[in-house]
């Protein structure tokens, strides 16, 4: 239990300080003035002053805040903190690179744990073997067996099993030429794929091409240097950055449901969950949770970092600041919408703790 708590803590607290170090590293860059540098809310555990700025930790590790000179219109400046200093009277675009450093951060923060941890686990991957072939499909007409290890497709070598589903299912339907080992000998099948319906990851149906296997479930690890874990860290957290933009649109779009966002509670729980499985576990959903961090910050809503970059670019675009009644406006709006958005997940939360202790 003290395990899933210091676990939580760590995830959750490190994931928001750095996006916090990026809006304070930036300003700082720039010459900016920082003021106060907060991590967690609630009980205050310590705080200290460096310069001029405070620094402090509170008890619970789910907000923080970089409190720059002079952030806001109306804000009133210290007197220690000469005009240069002051945020709103920088040109915008360096105000747009200090907002937008902190989901920078987030991105780069998820990328350093892929990878630290490819190069220290390797690549997992499907091996292509079969696990199962489904009743009257291409493969069972064609005999194929469990147990079959998927050698070439076309003349070509089979890396892993999502090389092997990925070629099948953009065949276009067009035979398909598998060679298998099976009791130390090597056979080939020629199968014709037919066009059947499945669901997604957002649980949209699409039909593609299929032969009817199902993998074995079996994995291997791939070591990788550092410059292959570095690259392919790169793309594990593009693709992580997709699949989210992604579910947000079809979130939008009422393909996924509302009762499929979490919230804190989630989070804890998860986290809590893969700190019983291993470090490894626990570093992977920490870059993850990373990412959505990131990318949820981005979007432009008011009261979010995106938000203050679709202001500061309406001002580049139109010479001016967006007027402060806007800014009042939509500001208001758009944290109306985050706090139903926070009830609806918190509620979310609750049915399933509700639903698990039923069951």
């Amino acid at each position: 239990m003290i395990e899933s708590i210091v676990a939580v803590a760590l995830v959750l607290g490190g994931l928001i300080f750095f996006h916090e170090l990026g809006h304070f590293i930036a300003a700082r860059a720039f010459g900016m003035g920082v003021t106060t540098f907060s991590l967690g809310f609630g009980p205050k555990i310590f705080g200290f002053t460096r310069g001029k700025t405070r620094y402090i930790l509170s008890a619970i590790p789910l907000g923080g805040y970089v409190q720059l000179v002079a952030q806001d219109p109306d804000d009133t400046a210290p007197d220690d903190f000469p005009p240069e200093t002051h945020f709103r009277l920088r040109p915008a675009w360096q105000r747009m690179i200090v907002v937008a450093a902190g989901p920078i951060f987030n991105f780069v923060l998820a990328w350093l744990l892929f990878w630290g941890l490819l190069a220290a686990e390797g690549r997992f991957e499907m091996l292509p073997i079969i696990g199962q072939v489904q009743k009257d499909s291409p493969a069972a007409v064609a005999g194929l067996a469990p147990g079959d290890v998927v050698t070439s497709l076309n003349g070509g070598p089979v890396a892993n099993w999502d090389a092997l589903s990925t070629a099948i299912r953009t065949s276009n339907g067009q035979p398909v030429k598998l060679t298998v080992s099976r009791d130390g000998k090597d056979e080939t099948f020629v199968l014709t794929p037919t066009l059947r319906t499945v669901k997604n990851l957002f649980g949209e149906e699409e039909t593609v091409p299929l032969v009817g296997i199902v993998a074995s479930g079996k994995t291997r690890s791939v070591p990788l240097g550092a410059g292959s874990a570095a690259a392919e860290a790169v793309k594990q957290t593009w693709n992580v950055v997709v699949v989210t933009y992604t579910g947000i649109l079809k979130l939008i779009e009422r393909v996924v449901p509302l009762d499929s966002i979490g919230g804190p509670i989630m989070i804890a729980q998860m986290v809590s969950k893969q700190a019983g499985e291993g470090l490894g576990n626990v570093v992977a959903l920490a870059a993850l949770i990373s990412v959505n961090l990131g990318v949820l910050n981005l979007l432009p809503i008011p009261v979010l970092d995106g938000g203050h970059l679709l202001f500061y670019a309406i001002e580049i675009i139109m010479r001016k600041p967006v007027s402060p009644r806007m800014r009042v406006l939509t500001t208001k709006i758009g944290l109306a919408f985050l706090i139903g958005l926070m009830l609806l997940a918190t509620v979310n939360d609750i049915r399933r703790q509700l639903s698990i202790s039923d069951g």
